[in-house]
Order: C-alpha cells, then structure tokens, then sequence
C-alpha cells in the first residue's frame, strides 16, 4: 500500500511555502549570490551597441553554425577564433517587476514537493518513521532543485563556482522539503 497524493497535501504546501521563503532569505538578505554575474566595465557601452539592433527576447549563441557541416567550415572556425564567442539571454526592457518570476518560481516549488510527495507516497506507507519520510522527499527534491544546473557549466561554461552555490541552495530546500514531510507524515 501507498500513501495517497491528497493526504500529503499539507507537506507538499508547507514545503513549498519553506522553500520560497529560504530562497527569498538566500537571495535578497544573503550575499551569497552576490558575485554570481559581475557587471561588465563596459556595461553602457555594451547596452548602446546593442539597441538599435533591436534583438527580440530569447536565447542566443553567437557564432552559431547552421549545422555540424557548417561548423567545420574555415568561414566559422575564423569567426569563432575572431570572438567574441558567448550564449546571452536578452529579456524584455521596461519596467523591473519580480512579481510573475516569483509566482513561477513558488508555482515550481508546489510542482517539486509534489514530485518529492509522489516519490516519499509511492514507497512509504502512513505512519512509517519520519527519517524515511525525510529521505525519499528530500532525495527527490534535492535532484529537482539542484542537478539541471550541472550541464549548464558543462556544456555552456557558466562558471563553477555559480553551479557550487546553487547546488548548496538546493540542498537547503531538499532538507527543508524533508523537513516538512517528516514533520507532516501521515500518522
């Protein structure tokens, strides 16, 4: 037998509410994130070369080849070794408002406790100990908050030690997780 979806609801929201509030403490009072992106020197001039091209929100990697033929080619080998070589994300301008980032990002941590509660619910039945709660939802959100950050340093060279830190976070909000579905187990 296992433990069903809706008698976890309280742990799924409890954590979920534990997770935003640590993140929201990690990011803004911490200066643990401080250094993760350092401003360029030349930040005006950048910003002043870039607008007129009108470069619509997205995702981008400049040079980017057409295809694997392409990027063998001598044309994007010299374009390549010219530089600069970078992947950049180009947001909206405007006004600044966290308000929608942070509704998904609490909408994310419902979906990860709900995963951890899925997880914890399909092995463990009610009552069992909350050491075992913990584990199976704390593995689960552990692997949800922190290991989709690994290949972004692998394959995209985002630095390290920006990989390090957000693998701490998430272990903070796996403990918490656990945390809440230990304390809110199913008796």
């Amino acid at each position: 037998m296992m433990t069903s979806l809706s008698a976890l609801l309280v742990p799924i929201l409890v954590a979920s509410v534990l997770v935003f509030i640590a993140s929201s403490l990690v990011h803004m009072v911490l200066p643990w994130h401080k250094s993760d992106y350092p401003k360029m020197s030349n930040e005006d001039q950048v910003m002043d070369a870039l607008r007129p091209l009108a470069i619509p929100p997205g995702d981008y990697m400049v040079p980017r080849p057409s295809d694997m033929k392409d990027m063998k080619s001598p044309e994007f080998l010299a374009k390549f070794a010219r530089g600069p070589v970078f992947m950049m994300t180009v947001m909206p301008g405007g006004t600044m408002n966290m308000g929608p980032q942070l509704i998904r990002w609490f909408c994310f941590c419902v979906v990860v406790s709900i995963f951890s509660g899925f997880v914890a619910g399909s092995a463990l039945v009610p009552g069992v100990s909350g050491s075992a709660a913990f584990h199976f939802s704390a593995l689960t959100a552990f692997a949800s908050y922190s290991l989709a950050y690994w290949p972004m340093s692998i394959w995209y060279h985002r630095a390290w030690s920006i990989t390090v830190k957000q693998t701490i976070d998430g272990l903070i909000y796996a403990c918490l997780t656990g945390a809440a579905f230990m304390w809110f187990w199913p008796k």
